[in-house]
């Protein structure tokens, strides 16, 4: 360690990591956290949007043990702007002390990638690191969190404090691997702490892996391979909302693509408790095919399904039909696999909870939704005789 500013520098190493699943070393020296792993990436044939998603940080934080009552953090973020729309909110980087909320600030500068949402046309422009800074915090030894943000990949450059650093212990709380689409990711929540499955994890005790990818949770095989050679302790897949939005592929390939998907991830955990979510309330896609496009008005976006009702007789997708189809196939595969279980993700968000709380752009829960879904989740998964009940650490 080297002193800077009256501040010790503690080179950021992966044991100060949590929450990724890779980690690159930059030119520039620092570490950049991925949520798939190299080879899953390399799988992933160069698609833009995968590689977006993954390297925004949902649920990666910073963790260590230390007496400082200052923490700096130097990284170099990469945020999306869309042509045409004002820029979004500056990503939060939440401070926990403890498992308390203690703190929220956010990065300056950083590079700019900028999206035109009517082509997909992508453009770069370079920018300069920003520093995250939290004081105040309490002189005695104690866990500092810092959760990076879902919404800005984040080049890790710095760590400095007032007082020594050390890594924690590995181990210690079961592992809870998640993936599922951008609503997964946190998308519309304050910070990814406060995504749904952040608070569900915390309600159980356990250690979060998100490894949901926004517009990307299409049942791609080197998902499932990421999923399958990744260590896990508790796993969940939120399946179905990318699928009809993306109109990726007819009922008839539905089924057996899930069952593929699934089949890989057992290869690797054969009796680790294994929970398929199906999609939460869209009204806009409950019994409208996609695809679905982005509708940019007065500065808002909002999304509209495309299809026509009448193809879903016809082997189109809806959300209907995709939550029977899983309700059915993990009836089926239950029958051998007693670690296998359902969650009908209309008892996370329905019609009464749209009623209260509408999808702000017709897609994406709000933040008080977020909340809601994290309770209700993990009250059934970890709750007294839920499918993660025995393993959870609550």
């Amino acid at each position: 360690m080297d002193h800077f500013r009256g501040r010790i520098t503690t080179p950021l190493t992966a044991d100060l990591l949590r929450g990724a699943l890779d980690l690159e070393r930059t030119a520039r020296g620092g570490l950049l956290p991925h949520r798939l792993p190299a080879p899953a990436r390399a799988r992933a044939g160069g698609d833009e949007q995968v590689a977006q998603a993954e390297s925004q940080p949902s649920g990666v934080r910073v963790v260590f043990r230390s007496r400082a009552t200052a923490v700096e953090l130097d990284v170099l973020r990469t945020v999306v702007g869309h042509r045409g729309l004002p820029p979004l909110p500056n990503g939060a980087y939440d401070l926990y002390v403890d498992g308390k909320a203690v703190g929220r600030a956010s990065a300056s500068g950083g590079n700019v990638l900028m999206v035109d949402l009517s082509d997909g046309a992508r453009e770069l422009f370079p920018g300069s690191p920003g520093t995250v800074s939290f004081t105040g915090l309490p002189a005695r030894e104690k866990t500092v969190e810092i959760w990076l943000p879902y919404t800005e990949t984040t080049e890790l450059l710095g760590l400095r404090t007032d007082a020594p650093v050390e890594a924690l212990e590995p181990g210690g709380r079961p592992v809870w691997l998640h993936h599922g689409s951008s609503i997964s990711q946190g998308s519309s929540a304050d910070s990814s702490a406060t995504a749904w499955p952040a608070l569900a994890a915390a309600s159980g005790g356990v250690e979060l892996v998100n490894a949901s990818l926004a517009g990307s949770a299409l049942l791609d095989p080197f998902i499932a391979g990421a999923l399958r050679d990744a260590p896990a302790d508790l796993i969940s897949v939120k399946i179905g909302i990318n699928v009809v939005n993306h109109d990726a592929m007819g009922a008839g390939d539905f089924g057996p693509a899930v069952h593929g998907f699934l089949d890989t991830v057992r290869d690797g955990h054969p009796t680790v408790p294994l929970l398929v979510v199906s999609p939460i309330l869209c009204p806009a896609q409950e019994d409208t095919p996609g695809p679905a496009a982005p509708d940019v008005s007065e500065g808002r976006v909002e999304f509209t399904a495309l299809g026509d009702p009448a193809d879903a007789a016809h082997g189109k997708l809806t959300l209907r039909v995709v939550r029977e189809e899983l309700a059915r196939i993990v009836a089926e595969r239950a029958a051998d696999d007693p670690w296998l279980s359902y969650l009908d993700g209309l008892t996370l968000y329905g019609e009464a909870d749209h009623a209260e709380l509408p999808l702000p752009d017709r897609l994406h829960p709000d933040a008080a939704a977020h909340r809601r879904i994290g309770e209700r989740f993990g009250a059934f998964a970890f709750g007294p005789g839920g499918p993660f009940a025995a393993v959870g650490g609550g």
